[in-house]
Order: C-alpha cells, then sequence, then structure tokens
C-alpha cells in the first residue's frame, strides 16, 4: 500500500510489551514486534496496533542502534509531510527562543529526536547555519520534508548534515553542504563568551561538543582559579580553553589524534591565549598516566571524558568495562582535595551506574571522596521522559579527599 507516496505497513505489538507503548514510550524495538517480516523498506510508514487491533500509533521503520524506528504521533490520520515536520521544528525552535537572543552563545541545538517529538535526526545550529544529523536510511528518506520544514520554520544562512547510518552506525563520508551559503573555514561561533573554531564540512565532528556547554561554565566559574588542570581526551581542547579563561595557571590537554595538537592550538589562538605557555601533547591517555606517575606528576583537576569506545593500536577501550581503570589511574594523579570530573557519553551507564564506577575506584584505592556535583544534557537537548536512555550524558565534580591515616 502506498501512503503520501510512501509505502505503509500494519504491524502488532506483542501484548507483553503493550503497556510500555500505551505508556507513552516511542521507540520501536524487534522484540515487540509480531510481523517484523513486513518490514522491508526503511522509511515506510508504521501503523501500531495491538493485538485486539487496537490503535498504539504512527511512525516509520528506519534502523539505528536504538532500535527499529520511532513513534511520530498517535493520531491515526495524521500525514507525515513537510508541513507535520514544520510544526515539530516550529515548536523545538520556540523552546530555544533564549538561547537565539544570548549574544554570548551563537551555537546550541534546535532540535533534538524523539526528545522534540521526532526521533532519528537532530538538528544544530552553528551563528546563522545548521547542521542535521541523520542517524538511519529510514529518516534520512525524509529529507526533503525536513528541509522544507527546517526553511520555513526558520531563517537559514546555509544548512550541512552529517550522515550516521552506516551498517556501524559510523559516519559517511560525503560533502556536508547541502544549501544556501557555506559557512567560512573555520567558523567563529560563541559559547558562554568564549570563542571556538568550528568546521562544518570537515569530516564526522565539527570541533566542540555542544552538550558539554555547562559543564565547561561550571570549571571555568568555580574550580580553576590558581590551579593546574590535566584534560584527558582532550579532542580540540574546549575544555583547555574554559580553563585558562578562568585563571588555571596551566593547562596539559592530552589526546591521541595527531590532529588535536593544531586543532587545541587554534582554539587556544582565537580566545587570544598564547598555546606555547599550555602543555599540548600527542599520546596514549593511558601511556601519558604511566609518564605522569613515573615523574610523580599530580594536578589539581583531572577532566576525564572518553569517548563510549574506542581502539588504538594496543589498546581498546570499552566505557562499560574500563571506566573504573581510568578513574584509578585518573585519581592516582589528582592532588589531594583536588576534583576529578568524570563524564560519560554512554546510553548504557546512568547516573546511578555511573556512581558505582566512582565509588568501586575510590574503594579500590582507600581513598574518600565527595560527589560535588552533577549533570546530564543541558536544556537545549531536550529529553523525552518516556526515552530516558535519550539522557546518555553524565558528568560528576568528584572531590579527592586526603586519606586517613591510621
Amino acid at each position: 500500500m502506498e501512503y503520501n507516496n510512501r509505502k505503509q505497513v500494519d504491524m502488532i505489538i506483542k501484548n507483553k510489551f503493550i503497556k510500555s507503548f500505551n505508556n507513552n514510550s516511542t521507540l520501536i524495538f524487534k522484540e515487540a514486534l509480531i510481523n517484523i517480516n513486513k518490514l522491508n523498506e526503511e522509511g515506510m510508514i508504521v501503523k501500531l496496533f495491538n493485538e485486539d487491533n487496537h490503535f498504539v500509533g504512527k511512525g516509520f521503520y528506519g534502523k539505528q542502534n536504538k532500535g527499529y524506528g520511532w513513534i511520530v504521533s498517535r493520531d491515526e490520520e495524521a500525514i507525515i509531510d513537510s508541513e507535520f515536520f514544520y510544526q515539530k521544528i516550529k515548536a523545538a525552535v520556540e523552546k530555544r527562543e533564549a538561547y537565539y537572543k544570548d549574544e554570548t552563545t551563537t551555537a546550541f541545538r534546535i532540535f533534538n529526536g524523539e526528545g522534540d517529538g521526532f526521533g532519528g535526526f537532530t538538528i544544530d545550529y552553528f551563528d546563522g547555519f545548521y547542521m542535521i544529523t541523520w542517524y538511519s536510511v529510514g529518516i534520512f528518506s525524509f529529507k526533503e520534508d525536513i528541509l522544507t520544514g527546517l526553511k520555513k520554520a526558520v531563517k537559514c544562512t546555509g544548512i550541512y548534515e552529517k550522515k550516521r547510518f552506516d551498517e556501524q552506525g559510523k559516519y559517511v563520508k560525503a560533502n556536508d553542504f547541502i544549501s544556501g551559503e557555506e559557512a567560512s573555514k573555520p567558523l567563529i561561533i560563541k559559547e558562554n563568551g568564549a570563542n571556538f573554531a568550528v568546521y562544518l564540512n570537515d569530516g564526522p565532528m565539527v570541533g566542540v561538543f555542544l552538550d558539554q556547554r555547562d559543564v565547561r561554565k561550571t570549571i571555568r566559574d568555580y574550580y580553576v582559579k590558581d590551579k593546574t588542570v590535566l584534560n584527558t581526551f582532550s579532542y580540540t581542547g574546549a575544555f583547555s580553553v574554559f580553563a585558562v579563561l578562568g585563571g588555571a595557571t596551566k593547562t596539559t590537554s592530552v589526546d591521541l589524534a595527531n590532529r588535536s595538537r593544531l586543532k587545541t592550538r587554534e582554539q587556544f589562538e582565537i580566545n587570544s591565549i598564547n598555546p606555547d605557555e599550555q602543555n599540548i601533547i600527542v599520546d596514549d591517555v593511558f601511556n601519558y598516566f604511566k609518564y605522569a606517575r613515573r615523574k610523580e606528576l599530580t594536578f589539581d583537576l583531572v577532566i576525564l571524558d572518553p569517548p563510549s569506545f574506542a581502539r588504538s593500536k594496543k589498546r581498546t577501550f570499552s566505557a562499560t568495562k574500563d571506566y573504573v581503570d581510568l578513574l584509578i589511574d585518573g585519581i592516582s594523579i589528582t592532588k589531594d582535595n583536588g576534583i576529578i570530573v568524570a563524564s560519560t557519553n554512554n546510553s548504557n551507564i546512568d547516573m546511578k551506574k555511573f556512581k558505582q564506577f566512582i565509588d568501586r575506584a575510590f574503594k579500590d584505592l582507600k581513598i574518600p571522596y565527595k560527589i560535588r556535583e552533577t549533570f546530564s544534557l543541558p536544556d537545549d537537548f531536550n529529553v523525552s521522559k518516556d526515552f530516558p536512555n535519550g539522557d546518555y550524558l553524565k558528568v560528576i565534580f568528584v572531590q579527592k579527599l586526603t586519606r586517613r591515616s591510621n
């Protein structure tokens, strides 16, 4: 059957899963479907019914690491077209009105997938330019309708995209420019008054992770005055920039990627910081920990913000398996009463489990600690209460207390 020039299929949800769908869960997952063999073309419209043939919701089929698609309406007659997307995007933009008015921050998220009512894609704003990230072939098939809706909802200087729907969910290399004007290279955006150089058409990442905005501001404003800072897995040095702007006496940025050195220097320079007065090291973070212990180096604040999964020539890192060991390494070179900023973007690790990692690491070292603050996603990364896994970011500021004497 064709539906608005798009195939449509009726799917039956198993009774044992129907409660979660009736409670407004929007993720369509394989285990819940009886007639899954009918899903044969990503992007097709899916109408979901329970085993008594009562309508549950309407969505689309699009495979990604989270599931098989998303429910996007509880109206059986809803038409998923450019007007549908316009209304979703318009509502999301209105929620971010304060961000658009803030001259000190010119980059933020305007549409956060299922958190704003349509899973499978996100839209970020970079000082007049928009970046759409697609997470499945299914959602990508709606591209023209989404573009039409976006252009109707906002004034776009230019639009870019990132395709993250190959077999492993990784970036699909392509020319990411879509329409309008092309951005300068780099495009200088602001975050809480600081500058960042971003590149909208230069691979899978643009140069800064917008979800850590509140964490960077907190580090700058409250934790680094006259302190030494170690920033591990430093990428382009965003945490280091904010540390220096907050009065840190010295920052050390460590990342395995060769490009991190030039990228970090660039971020310092556009903030009028002399990069030669900071340490920028290209090395495996775990090798650097060994070096620091050997040289008896310690820091007032240590930032641990690893990817969920990473592989180098000598090591594979998995946050679920290896984060406790990473914490032990970080704690070992943190000064007494110093701060560890522990962060993970692994959606399978909730805040309770992440706190257990911290407890295990400190107990293993027999060192007391105190949790000072916790962070999750900022409010422009709108999260649906019906899909808590969407709140993937967990950050904990933990203080290493002085070891008690016997």
